[in-house]
């Protein structure tokens, strides 16, 4: 991955890098309130060694320093435990002195720091006490010769402990600067891991690894347009309306030398928005001029009755086997001059007719009467319908979901085609995510374009501020053309 590639990861993945970063900084707030105050309280010990024993003070120095870190592991060791627990007589046992102490030489010099931790200031400062008093005694036990009691090396306690009346731990301003590092270098690792293991398409690249067919079209995710009546949005300049109108552009330049298109549109599994695709890609062609008809070839499950508000009791299953005319089952829609078959009843066995001579009749009796005909296939994998219908047309436009549809998925649905040597034409990116422009106009470049720039957010205004308008304007008219001026001229 480049440098650029880890921005836009970044980018994309956000929400995950901030939640992230909010379960560290939460984790680290309980952990900090929940933790126990510990005080701190430390004393210090001088080791010197005897003038009788040595002639030379350097190497009696030496020779103590040598000695400090075997004195203070000391410190930490069962014996001194049970002898500072004996002196303390306060209920202390030497298990629960062990880990609450610790010893240290003082660099370069012959000084031991010991430092002992409780949630009692007093008893960090009497234990800390107890065991320099109690090291003392050790040293001058574990130094003493026989004939020589005052032994090589003698410790002398040359700081008392204190009580101190601030905490050491927990530190709260510590802890959250941890939390913060922790949890975004956590987030970010997590995103790019979530990035490379992520295989589902959600860009050109995405689908260039799969397929050499081009992207025809990204529509973007707009669940108040999708459930709208597609005549009156598809009219409006929206965002939605226009990602169809560049949809209906490319689609254009597939299959250049065909006066007439028969088009499948399908998916790899249900959910993808296919025949949302079909539907508003068909009334966007009619609305342009062309005569277009929309066919629900979706005997299973199907969705094009529903949303253009048509009679589903007849359609293509009653064309298909006989029962009606193809001239009685089409059905206008609206004023946008496109003709719709819908599905008719749910049939049986939606495979065979399918794939009967009654339903290649269909379709070429379609293809000499409309200049563009959309076929609403069931999805690709499931089932094989879309294949058996993709067989029969000029192409197929394939709808993935952004960021839900793998690149397995989306490859083992264009060998589904391969099988039957149909074409794709394209593939179609449904429910990509809205993005603003950096100004907050508009949606990419800007749909006002033409019609200038206005903000989205900004508010209509009201009657009686178009009312107030209207008279300014009139004033201002009357203003520069006086009703003498004009006689006048």
């Amino acid at each position: 991955m480049e440098l650029r590639d880890y921005w836009q990861t970044i980018r994309r993945r956000w929400k995950a890098i901030v939640a992230t970063l909010v379960l560290a900084l939460t984790t680290a707030g309980v952990l900090t309130w929940q933790a126990t105050p510990q005080f701190a309280s430390s004393s210090q010990l001088f080791i010197s060694t005897s003038p009788s024993d040595t002639a030379d003070a350097y190497q009696g120095s030496l020779f103590a320093s040598q000695r400090l870190t075997s004195y203070a592991d000391l410190v930490t060791g069962r014996e001194l435990a049970e002898r500072v627990a004996d002196s303390l007589g306060n209920g202390a046992t030497a298990e629960g002195l062990l880990g609450s102490v610790e010893a240290e030489p003082v660099p370069e010099t012959v000084i031991i720091e010991i430092t002992a931790r409780d949630p009692d200031p007093i008893e960090a400062r009497d234990i800390a006490q107890a065991y320099a008093e109690a090291l003392t005694d050790l040293v001058e036990d574990l130094e003493a010769i026989e004939g020589r009691p005052e032994g090589a090396l003698r410790a002398f306690v040359v700081e008392d402990a204190e009580v101190t009346d601030t905490p050491v731990s927990p530190r709260p301003l510590r802890n959250l600067g941890i939390a913060v590092i922790v949890g975004l270098l956590l987030g970010l690792a997590l995103a790019v891991a979530r990035e490379l293991l992520d295989t589902t398409v959600t860009s050109q690249e995405g689908v260039s690894a799969v397929t050499d067919a081009p992207i025809l079209g990204n529509i973007q995710s707009d669940k108040d347009a999708a459930d709208s009546e597609p005549e009156a949005v598809l009219e409006d300049i929206t965002p939605w309306a226009e990602t169809f109108r560049v949809l209906r552009t490319n689609m254009q330049y597939v299959q250049v030398d065909s006066e007439t298109k028969t088009v499948v549109v399908s998916s790899s599994l249900p959910g993808e928005g296919k025949s949302t695709v079909a539907t508003n890609l068909a009334v966007t062609l009619a609305l342009a001029g062309q005569k277009v008809c929309l066919v629900d070839a979706d005997l299973r499950r199907p969705q094009v009755a529903g949303r253009l508000g048509l009679d589903d009791a007849v359609g293509t299953t009653r064309v298909l086997v006989g029962q009606l005319s193809l001239e009685d089952s089409l059905q206008a829609y609206g004023a946008t001059g496109l003709q719709v078959l819908t599905s008719g009843p749910i049939p049986p066995n939606p495979s065979e007719l399918l794939q009967s001579h009654s339903m290649a009749e269909l379709l070429a009796q379609l293809h000499k009467r409309f200049e563009v005909v959309i076929v609403d296939a069931p999805p690709l994998l499931p089932v094989t319908d879309a294949a058996l219908l993709a067989a029969q047309a000029d192409g197929v436009v394939i709808v993935v979901k952004h960021g839900k549809t793998t690149r397995d998925q989306l490859t083992h649905a264009i060998e589904r085609l391969e099988a039957v040597e149909a074409a794709t034409l394209g593939v179609v990116i449904n429910l990509t995510p809205q993005r603003r422009s950096s100004r907050g106009y508009g949606y990419g470049y800007g749909y006002g374009y033409g019609y200038g720039y206005a903000p989205q957010d900004a508010p209509a205004p009201s009657k009686r501020e178009l009312k107030k308008e209207r008279k300014k304007v009139s004033a201002e008219a009357a203003r520069s053309h006086p009703p003498g001026a004009r006689r006048k001229a």
